[in-house]
């Protein structure tokens, strides 16, 4: 046991044993971070805005969370909105940049994508990133759900071949609920050279059934929830007044709920001793 300090308050951290089923969970602030680890998560991706899907963190978040933080912290590589991942040589040189300064600060691990125009995906810029990493493991995220479904054998062997360590996929679905077939056949095929990484609206109501047809060894959820028994006030305060700062502000901030991250890998232990 051992205890951190979040806004003044002391936690107690629990040893969570190792088990065979690990949750990723995707956070964009410090308070979230916090709260999966609490919860029980094997890592996190740390991104900005996921709102807009997840953009680079700062730096800054990185290293105030490796002062005290435990799980290993895997970084997004991604400048902007948008579901083309076609970018250019000045975005690719802000993205190699952000990943040489997170990577001096600590970072485990990246995610990262990039496609061509024909939905292919864009061998080119991915070496560049993974010549950078230092050895660092990788993630092909789910640009790879843009890409054509018919050659998923053949872009899995590509990013195997191009050193990914994994790849985040909904199984070309909006959701991994419904793209659960498809990730069953490319764990079943796969599965001794890459991980394939189930993510995209799993819950705690559809996470049973995600495991049992993907048989997968990990999952990636943001484990929020602002329903039911495990609803939890906005982590952020909403001053009264006419004024925002973007879209996003109409609606309150929500974070990952540790009650939810708990409640997922009590599910995910379970299911690894069946």
């Amino acid at each position: 046991m051992g205890t951190y300090a979040y806004n003044n308050i002391f936690v107690y951290k629990q040893k969570m044993s190792g088990h065979d089923i690990k949750l990723e969970v995707c956070v964009d602030s410090i308070g979230s971070a916090f709260a999966a680890e609490v919860g029980g998560a094997s890592r996190i991706e740390l991104c900005s805005a996921l709102g807009e899907g997840g953009l680079t963190p700062t730096v800054g978040t990185l290293k105030t969370l490796k002062d005290s933080f435990t799980l290993p912290i895997f970084c997004m590589l991604r400048p902007r909105r948008g579901t083309d991942f076609l970018y250019s040589e000045e975005e690719m040189q802000a993205i190699l940049t952000d990943m040489a300064l997170l990577r001096e600060h600590g970072a485990d691990g990246f995610v990262f994508g990039a496609l061509n125009t024909d939905r292919t995906i864009d061998a080119n810029k991915c070496r560049q990133v993974m010549q950078q990493s230092g050895g660092l493991p990788v993630t092909f995220h789910r640009a790879f759900d843009l890409t054509d479904q018919k050659r998923m054998h053949e872009h899995v062997e590509l990013l195997r071949e191009l050193g990914f360590k994994r790849i985040l996929s909904s199984g070309f679905r909006p959701s991994a609920a419904e793209g659960a077939d498809c990730l069953a056949q490319l764990i079943a095929k796969h599965h001794r050279d890459i991980i394939i990484m189930p993510g995209a609206g799993i819950k705690v109501a559809n996470l049973e059934e995600i495991l049992t047809v993907s048989r997968c060894l990990e999952f990636h959820a943001s484990a929020m929830d602002t329903a039911g028994e495990d609803y939890t006030a906005p982590t952020t305060t909403r001053m009264e007044c006419d004024v925002t700062m973007g879209k996003q502000d109409i609606d309150p901030y929500y974070g990952t709920n540790s009650n939810v991250v708990r409640k997922m890998v009590t599910i995910a232990n379970a299911m690894s001793c069946r």
